[in-house]
């Protein structure tokens, strides 16, 4: 839980809700991996790009000090999240239809949470900026 100094989304602070996207992440990749049955690294892309997520908003939480650039990083790392999300979009238009329906799934979850969870960094880093200059 935060403090009122800080922004949050659901009653939770950036860095929390960056900590449970990132579980989210790690778990769709299994679960759609294991679901689909496939051989394909690729289907783990979700679970590979959380687990960073994971790892560098768990250490901005234990070194308060380091928050601001580990923070940083959790963001390239969503930004990353976000624009493989568009495959989903190269494929609607590109192709016929949409390929694997576990494939597109996975893009489309990307797109959509990846584009909200950039969202919520940023108005994050806006609260932070305008917190700063009061």
């Amino acid at each position: 839980m935060s403090d009122k100094n800080e922004f949050t989304f659901l009653n939770y602070n950036i860095v929390d809700l960056c900590i449970f996207y990132s579980i989210f992440l790690v778990l769709w990749g299994i679960a759609v991996s294991f679901v689909s049955g496939s051989n394909s690294i690729t289907s783990f892309i979700p679970s590979m790009l959380g687990i960073p997520v994971l790892l560098f908003s768990f250490t901005s939480k234990v070194f308060p000090s380091k928050q601001k650039l580990f923070m940083h990083i959790v963001v390239i790392f969503i930004l990353i999240i976000f624009l493989g999300g568009l495959d989903f979009l190269r494929n609607l238009f590109v192709h016929d239809g949409m390929g694997s329906i576990w494939a597109s799934s996975s893009k489309f979850m990307m797109l959509i949470s990846g584009g909200f969870f950039l969202y919520l960094c940023i108005m994050s880093f806006r609260h932070a900026r305008k917190k700063a200059t009061n």
